[in-house]
């Protein structure tokens, strides 16, 4: 190199990024046609991580701190450059910086229902969504795995890879955590704790930690959610279990009456032949309640024999069960079963 080239080029003797606030993962420092100088000054900032990169391998790292560019604190890249037989002063290198603090409220969700398998319910369907941090925890593996040689890699380049990450162990976080369906919505932290512990070990192949993971919300299915509801419901009448049936009875006899008085005739006879048999039913079901709280047995008039079922009623029936292993409330097993039960009254 002439004396006037040597002069014309420029030389870097400070290194350092302020980082902004718009999701920068990792950074390439604008080297152009420039070179560092030996015995510059490398500022890398809490929550940084600064690396030089070498014809494309990685060579030395810096932590938080202002450290002078020597042939003592490159120990790599001195030996890859071979500076121990030769310095060379200026020299050129890619320098890149990371950041490494938390990346907070990151979204994930599911855009379609996931079919996860319940003990209790077989294949079911479900909706949920929460939010997630992490951190780049290890800089060399996330730079030969995921960022490279870009100039720039934020946030917004990763999101959607750590989402399908995240809705791909959804399933296994519902299995680790052997929380029945019905209890999930009421079991938010355990299930996100496991949703956490399934899915960070997928983050630590590409140098990231999975900080936290929270759940904000779970959609059960719509039938599901009717016996959810129900059980809330048995939960909060507690011991007034018997005063609560005496009231659906109470409130199911006219409506029986009202059957019963269209189907017997019509006119005051068959009103009052309804409302007999509605009133009856009643007693009947009252003293069975009665008996039941009381631990006593109640006398029970001998009920009629069951109609036999005809070939259209056990289609039908089959007809419904068949719904019911579709919307994943009875298993293959179960439906087969009963299959098997009705095909044979068939027979």
């Amino acid at each position: 190199m002439g004396l006037m080239d040597f002069i014309k080029k420029q030389f870097i003797d400070i290194i350092q990024w302020t980082e902004d606030a718009d999701g920068t993962l990792a950074w390439r420092f604008p080297m152009a046609d420039m070179e560092i100088q030996q015995g510059a000054s490398l500022t890398v900032r809490e929550s940084q991580v600064a690396v030089f990169v070498n014809e494309g391998k990685v060579a030395d790292m810096f932590g938080p701190g202002m450290h002078k560019l020597t042939t003592q604190t490159l120990p790599v890249l001195t030996y890859l450059k071979n500076w121990d037989k030769l310095f060379e002063s200026p020299f050129k290198s890619d320098v890149y910086f990371f950041s490494t603090r938390q990346q907070i409220d990151q979204r994930w969700g599911t855009q379609q229902p996931v079919t996860i398998r319940d003990k209790d319910f077989g294949a079911v369907r479900l909706r949920a969504f929460g939010n997630f941090a992490y951190r780049i925890a290890d800089a060399r593996l996330f730079h030969t795995e995921i960022s490279g040689t870009r100039e720039r890699y934020s946030v917004q380049d990763l999101d959607g890879q750590l989402r399908g990450t995240m809705l791909q162990h959804i399933s296994d976080a519902v299995a680790q955590a052997g929380i029945p369906f019905l209890d999930l919505a009421a079991n938010q932290v355990e299930f996100a704790k496991q949703l956490q512990i399934a899915t960070a070990p997928e983050f630590e192949k590409i140098g990231l930690k999975l900080e936290s993971v929270t759940l904000q919300n779970i959609s059960l299915p719509e039938d599901l959610q009717k016996i959810l509801d129900q059980k809330i419901g048995m939960g909060m009448i507690g011991q007034n279990m018997g005063q609560f049936m005496q009231y659906q009875t109470a409130q199911a006899i006219p409506k029986f009456a009202e059957g019963m008085g269209s189907g017997g005739g019509s006119g005051v006879a068959g009103d009052a032949m309804g409302l007999g048999a509605g009133l009856a039913m009643g007693q009947v079901m009252a003293q069975q309640l009665q008996a039941g709280l009381a631990g006593q047995t109640a006398p029970v008039p001998t009920p009629a024999a069951a109609p036999v079922q005809t070939a259209e009623d056990i289609m039908a029936l089959l007809e419904k069960l068949g719904d019911l292993k579709a919307k994943g409330i009875l298993t293959d097993e179960e439906f087969a079963a009963k299959k098997t039960e009705l095909l044979k009254k068939l027979g």
